[in-house]
């Protein structure tokens, strides 16, 4: 059987580093093989590549990628257009490549969920700064979707925990941390959440 992880010089395991992939957008043959091939040398193993936006779109919805980068100009769906999309589907950062700088084109880049933009031509030395930005972005992004979600998730497990509370002081005529206490022994006799037991409360109490 292969050995699942690699030895460095000391014989200590080492676990391989996760391959990478990137989704290309460019109607330039030309120019989509060099982008591929400077993602290459920076460090994504697999590179999908595409030569318009509706098929930037597909790709992305049939393969987990870890970049996406798109052209603004393409037939059948811009750039700018499918980047909506696939932001919306996918947590991948996304930079656009443009023929030239505008402050229309960049506003309704950054309203399109993308993180970065670079204006042809693009070189390797100009990609890896604009990847690590975008990555940098996308991290930031991310962790504040995930705190909002957090804070949603908090305020509507208050809402019904303080519900709940209410129907079992009224019902069993106890005081408010009593209720509480009920509530948290439910949780954990049943291994769920408060937000879970509240819910049911409040469900069996529309029944009486």
């Amino acid at each position: 059987m292969a050995a699942e992880h690699a030895l460095n010089t000391s014989g200590i395991s080492i676990s391989p580093k996760p391959a990478k992939t990137a989704l290309v957008a460019e109607d330039n043959a030309t120019t989509r093989r060099c982008l591929a091939d400077n993602l290459t040398a920076l460090g994504y193993d697999n590179i999908i590549m595409v030569s318009n936006g509706e098929e930037a779109v597909e790709a992305a919805e049939k393969q987990s990628v870890d970049l996406v980068i798109m052209d603004y100009k393409m037939p059948k769906l811009d750039g700018i257009s499918a980047a909506k999309i696939i932001s919306s589907r996918t947590s991948a950062p996304i930079i656009l490549i443009t023929g030239h700088s505008d402050e229309n084109i960049a506003q309704s880049a950054i309203d399109a969920g993308i993180v970065a933009y670079l204006v042809k031509p693009v070189t390797k030395k100009h990609l890896f700064p604009a990847i690590k930005l975008a990555e940098a972005k996308h991290i930031e992004l991310s962790s504040l979707k995930a705190e909002v979600k957090d804070l949603r998730e908090s305020i509507e497990t208050r809402k019904l925990v303080e519900r709940a509370k209410g129907i079992l002081m009224k019902r069993c005529s106890i005081g408010e941390d009593e209720a509480f206490k009920l509530l948290q022994s439910h949780s954990q006799k049943e291994n769920k959440k408060m937000k879970e037991i509240a819910a049911m409360i409040i469900d069996a109490s529309k029944l009486l």
